[in-house]
């Protein structure tokens, strides 16, 4: 899709969406390490060590880790942890190894939720907290201007962000482009904080503050959160627009700017109160505030529809139940809104702002679900080095090995936080997990019940003799599994003693692709006595569509018109009990879940009224 724009405006268009996450972390970063819960003294021996580990942070863990070792292993163009989970499962040796590898890939994706919740919720309230240093009188109504952005965010999703999208490159491109010119004009002032850029300055302050250097590790990751994005993105853009708007633009902004904040430190340490807003002149810091707020919702929608895709991934990889996922756009496929996970996450983001009320206090609680999904991407990238791209062991070790121990040291370091807030990502991660794996855990088992009372194809068609009404038109019975005879079938013989002139028998498959060729797409296979097995394959960035699967059998000689075709469904009603592989409470989840998941109808995009369902009862 991506290959058929302009690279100019691919780039444009990346800084509008990929790198809002990271583009708003000068807001609050060096005022977290200095002037947060672990507070650093501002002298120049400590301002010059902590610029060296913001560079040499973002330089390793950005720079070098995500877009030049991690963006290279894309899966058929789209990223993200689920996208490299399918890309492992699809070579994984052993079943053992592609257990640990899709546990890795289903926390990766819960913990992307947590980090999800906080990233708007302290972007926003740190941008309008410049209102406080235009006069402190403005100071009660942080809180409330916060709460109206985040939910007129939140309310117009929607509508499609197709309309304003358009607007978040310039946007952005601005937004940058005064990062960068307000940290060179400070600069100008004390250019001596350029030697920050020496490692060595990194390496002394470790090397004579242990303690302390420690500690700011948990801030200095403020400085590269969102950085997992670029290679979460990948799909939408492409892997060189990302690449070039990064080290072409974004990258030197954020680098002049910390710098800036830095050479302003050096020579007024009572700046730390607000270290970015102080770099702007007095005229330019309404303008600037609002420039901030509108960079910082943009940097939220962009993980708001990063959630909206992950869940969209979720549900076709079978962690998450059928829900309703609604196209807001007719020109771009991406353009997503899922209802239920727009308003989970504002539930989330709202409870945040009013509990923890201050971007100090969030960034306590930010960190942690960051670094922890940089940890499993090192593991699972370890994984693709071995098996895909073949490389020797010992490489893989220096390699993924040093990226697995800076990874370690900032998730360490933000494990020191979890009593002041890091606890909420890691409860919201583990809720996530257990809601993924528990719907996974009860398909499977699901499947395997289904299995139970099913009968073979061959001995049903053996069975189906003339003495068997067959009345005109076609059955489409849709089943999960591409063997035996579904239970719909079944009870639709047994109560109406009927069969169609023609019955298709349609099981829907998720491929390890994010999509898949058109010419791939079906298979359709006689079984004689008018049954058809038809196997529609679908990618799982892709939506199925079976009144379009049905239409495209064309070149298979068959055709389909809707006003002759019957669609039989099987709704299950889940049973839940103990010590039918899954603990009770665990089965009471699912069939709570199974309850309210999306009908098929909806999801299969079947028309309502040539619908017939049938339902079966299954214990779990």
């Amino acid at each position: 899709m991506h290959a058929r724009q302009a690279l100019p405006a691919l780039v444009v268009s990346a800084i509008g969406v990929v790198f809002g996450d990271i583009g708003t972390s000068p807001l609050y970063a060096l005022k977290e390490i200095f002037s947060g819960h672990h507070p650093i003294p501002v002298t120049p021996e400590n301002i010059l060590g902590v610029l060296s580990l913001v560079f040499w942070s973002i330089m390793m863990l950005v720079s070098i880790k995500y877009v030049a070792v991690i963006m290279r292993a894309d899966n058929r163009g789209e990223g993200g942890s689920l996208a490299l989970l399918a890309l492992i499962t699809e070579r994984a040796k052993n079943a053992g190894m592609a257990r640990v590898v899709t546990l890795l890939g289903i926390f990766a994706a819960a913990l992307f939720y947590g980090d999800s919740m906080i990233t708007p919720a302290i972007s926003v309230l740190s941008a309008v907290e410049g209102l406080e240093l235009i006069t402190p009188a403005l100071e009660s109504y942080v809180l409330p201007l916060t709460a109206i952005v985040l939910t007129a965010l939140f309310f117009v999703q929607k509508r499609g962000t197709g309309a304003v999208g358009m607007y978040f490159g310039p946007i952005m491109i601005v937004w940058f482009a005064v990062l960068g010119t307000f940290g060179v004009l400070e600069i100008a002032e004390n250019p001596q904080v350029l030697l920050a850029i020496n490692p060595l300055y990194a390496i002394r302050f470790v090397a004579t503050h242990p303690w302390l250097a420690f500690l700011a590790l948990g801030s200095v990751v403020l400085a590269v959160t969102g950085g997992e994005a670029l290679y979460t993105d990948m799909g939408h853009f492409g892997r060189r627009p990302i690449r070039y708007a990064w080290f072409g633009f974004v990258l030197p902004a954020l680098v002049l700017n910390y710098f800036g904040q830095g050479a302003l430190l050096l020579n007024n340490p009572e700046a730390i109160e607000s270290p970015f807003y102080h770099l702007a002149p007095d005229w330019a810091l309404v303008p600037l505030v609002v420039l901030a707020t509108l960079a910082t919702v943009i940097a939220s929608q962009a993980v708001i529809s990063g959630a909206f895709s992950v869940a969209r991934q979720a549900v076709q990889m079978g962690l998450l139940p059928r829900m309703l996922i609604v196209h807001t756009s007719g020109a771009s496929e991406g353009q997503i809104y899922v209802p239920f996970t727009n308003w989970t996450l504002y539930f989330a983001v709202m409870a945040l702002v009013l509990g923890f009320k201050n971007s100090s206090n969030l960034a306590a609680a930010y960190g942690i679900a960051v670094t922890g999904t940089m940890m499993i991407d090192t593991v699972l990238i370890a994984f693709v080095m071995l098996l895909l791209w073949r490389w020797n062991a010992l490489l893989v070790a220096l390699v993924a090995g040093g990226m697995f121990l800076i990874d370690l040291a900032f998730f360490s370091a933000n494990a020191i936080k979890i009593p002041e807030g890091g606890w909420f990502p890691i409860a919201a991660g583990l809720v996530s997990f257990t809601v993924l794996t528990t719907w996974r855990q009860g398909r499977r088992l699901l499947g395997q019940e289904i299995s139970k009372l099913s009968i073979p194809m061959d001995a049903f068609l053996e069975s189906v003799g003339k003495d068997v009404l067959r009345v005109s038109g076609t059955a489409v019975f849709m089943t999960s599994t591409k063997e035996g005879v579904p239970s719909a079938l079944l009870h639709n013989l047994k109560h109406n003693q009927i069969l169609h002139e023609r019955v298709v028998l349609v099981t829907v498959q998720t491929t390890d692709s994010p999509t898949v060729n058109e010419l791939d797409r079906l298979y359709l296979h006689p079984m004689g006595k008018g049954f058809f097995r038809l196997i529609v394959r679908y990618g799982f960035m892709e939506d199925p569509d079976i009144p379009s699967a049905l239409a495209q059998c064309k070149r298979f000689g068959e055709s389909f018109d809707m006003m002759e075709t019957s669609f039989y469904l099987s709704r299950e009603t889940i049973v839940p009990t103990s010590g039918h592989g899954m603990v009770g409470w665990r089965a009471r989840l699912f069939a709570t879940m199974s309850k309210n998941a999306t009908s098929a109808t909806d999801f299969f995009k079947i028309p309502s009224n040539r619908v017939v369902e049938l339902g079966t009862q299954l214990v779990i």
